[in-house]
């Protein structure tokens, strides 16, 4: 039964990437954060990535939508067609489960498929708090070392739990 749940998901996400691209290392002491609102949490921390920036650590939607990364995020969003039949069989699927995405913005994949992830939770009315994003370095690190234990070799990486189980993933493609 799990299994079929996670070949339904699998089917409606369409997810890759991997780089090959040399490994940088991540400067720890340049960053802007944005401090949660209710807590003192970093959150959608962003550090120097070529001309640009790239989020690193826990991050969420509103990160998404920073200048940075508002143009690939909205676009992607607007532009995708979510199939309703499917969202009414995946509603019940996601009930009592958690999921964790690991991303990167650097990478175009993740930058591709985050959106759509979104518009098909939005309209399977999935509760938002249950998400947990973090964005990783092209090494698939973070800082706070979020990755560790978790097998991150490719972004993005979409995690299903329940009860603090890992139901499964989706990893490079369905």
């Amino acid at each position: 039964m799990c299994y079929s749940k996670v070949l339904l998901l699998s089917t409606i996400l369409l997810v890759a990437c991997n780089s090959s691209k040399e490994k940088n290392k991540v400067p720890e002491n340049i960053s802007k954060e944005i401090i949660s609102e209710n807590s003192k949490e970093k959150i959608n921390d962003t550090v120097p990535y070529e001309d640009s920036v790239m989020l690193l650590g826990k991050a969420n939607r509103k990160g998404l939508q920073m200048e940075a990364f508002k143009d690939w995020y909205n676009a992607g969003y607007k532009d995708y067609n979510v199939d309703i039949e499917a969202i009414e069989t995946l509603k019940p699927l996601l009930k009592d489960v958690t999921i964790t995405v690991f991303m990167g913005t650097w990478c175009e994949d993740s930058q591709r498929e985050a959106p759509h992830l979104y518009k098909i939770l939005d309209a399977a009315n999935f509760d938002e708090s249950k998400l947990s994003l973090i964005t990783v370095s092209e090494e698939k690190t973070t800082p706070e070392g979020f990755e560790e234990g978790k097998n991150i070799t490719n972004v993005p990486t979409i995690i299903f739990y329940k009860d603090g189980n890992e139901l499964g993933r989706i990893v490079e493609y369905p």
